[in-house]
């Protein structure tokens, strides 16, 4: 573990590849958007063309459970060993990459691309550690991921994780110093998602990083300096996979870094639409879980969609986010009620059209604020499933990137 000035490094410089050419057919979306549309995915392979793309090298979500994954993997893993050895990429030692993202409609997302330590990581809900998931990791899906990583050389990461910097210390600086870094990457993402460029920063702003990064956990009284924002499955199938196998270049993962500041991230709130169930009753029912109507100055208020009716109702909260207490009632109602289900919605129109469906319910609720992610974190452990969204599928984290994890 390097220290200075009696600090803890927690943002380590990596030996980067990236691809000698053709980044536009190189860089593809993260594995987990567009799951139910395949032919996203059979667009991408067009594009590709046979030229070597990130494409070749993971698993499309859409396509897992299809039959054929074991084929599949065995065959990513062997393109990754051809790729490596027939010198498609160019490796960066020792570098971090600032990027500077601009999405489908104009803003630009900043970003710096390092190593973190995954014994710094902790998935688990209510964990103390410094890297912590935002959400409930579903465990179930960790295990067909291991397999995919487990006998992977390459790790190529959608993980980004958030940092609170109202002051913009630790990110934002390098738009400033780009002029005097190298330009490893500019181009166009496929299918109308922006435009990306990347700076090699090199390991001597190492010192300049981690401290920002320690003045920022000293701010937040040493909690927590980390909270995974998209990914986190990814982050915590790497971290199984360095259980089984302890060695130095599994105990790390790569990441992106983004300020939950940056102008460009939007959350948008996720909301709940009930269906097979008696709307009133349902109403009802939550508002007395709640402990009644009420309307002191904490209170979480909702609109409750149903045919025609369109009625607000207020509650004690039990949880910091409306969505969480919401959620906490939800749980334990579709326990005890096994004919209804719930489906995640977002925007407020989508929710009016479903809620007019016979014996359906949504619920429409204020959204949680940047300011209130981490605190949401540290006190209630984690968020409910499907809290927000970082924007659309098209402005997620494309993989471009790539790290040896095995020799």
């Amino acid at each position: 573990e390097v220290l200075f000035m009696n600090k803890k490094m927690f943002l380590s410089p990596a030996d980067i590849l990236l691809p000698k050419k053709d980044f536009e057919k190189w860089a593809v979306v993260a594995c987990d958007q567009y799951t139910s549309e395949p032919e996203y995915w059979q667009d991408v392979e067009k594009i590709a063309g046979g030229a070597p793309s990130a494409y070749n090298i993971v698993l499309p979500e859409a396509y897992l459970g299809k039959g054929d994954t074991e084929t599949r993997i065995e065959k990513i893993n062997n393109t990754m060993s051809e790729y490596v050895s027939s010198g498609v990429f160019e490796k960066k030692k020792n570098t971090y990459v600032y990027i500077e993202r601009t999405d489908s409609i104009g803003k630009i997302r900043k970003g710096l691309i390092g190593l973190i330590d995954l014994e710094e990581y902790d998935y688990r809900k209510g964990s103390d550690a410094l890297i912590r998931a935002t959400e409930e990791t579903v465990i179930e899906r960790i295990p067909p991921r291991v397999k995919i990583r487990k006998d992977a050389i390459l790790e190529m990461p959608h993980i980004m994780l958030l940092i609170d910097d109202p002051d913009n210390t630790v990110i934002e600086p390098f738009s400033e110093k780009k002029e005097r870094l190298e330009k490893v990457y500019d181009f166009d993402l496929m299918k109308k998602s922006g435009h990306i460029v990347g700076f090699s920063v090199p390991q001597e702003y190492s010192d300049e990083i981690n401290k920002t990064l320690n003045g920022l956990l000293e701010k937040s009284g040493g909690d927590m300096l980390f909270a995974v924002g998209d990914g986190n499955h990814s982050l915590a199938t790497a971290k199984e996979c360095y259980k089984l196998n302890k060695d130095e270049k599994s105990r790390y993962a790569l990441v992106e870094v983004v300020n939950i500041h940056d102008s460009s991230l939007e959350f948008e709130p996720i909301y709940r639409v009930v269906f097979g169930v008696q709307p009133k009753a349902l109403i009802d029912g939550f508002i007395k879980e709640c402990g009644g109507e009420y309307n002191g100055e904490d209170a979480q208020k909702y609109i409750c969609l149903y045919g025609d009716e369109n009625k607000e109702i207020s509650v004690k909260p039990t949880s910091k986010l409306a969505v969480g207490t919401l959620q906490g009632y939800l749980d334990k109602y579709l326990k005890e009620n096994t004919c209804a289900s719930i489906d995640y919605i977002h925007g407020e129109q989508v929710v009016e059209s479903l809620s007019k469906k016979e014996n359906t319910v949504g619920f429409i609720f204020e959204g949680m604020k940047k300011s209130e992610l981490f605190t949401a974190v540290i006190k209630d452990g984690s968020l409910p499933r499907k809290t927000f969204s970082m924007g659309h599928a098209a402005d997620k984290r494309f993989y471009i990137e790539a790290r040896l994890i095995k020799d």
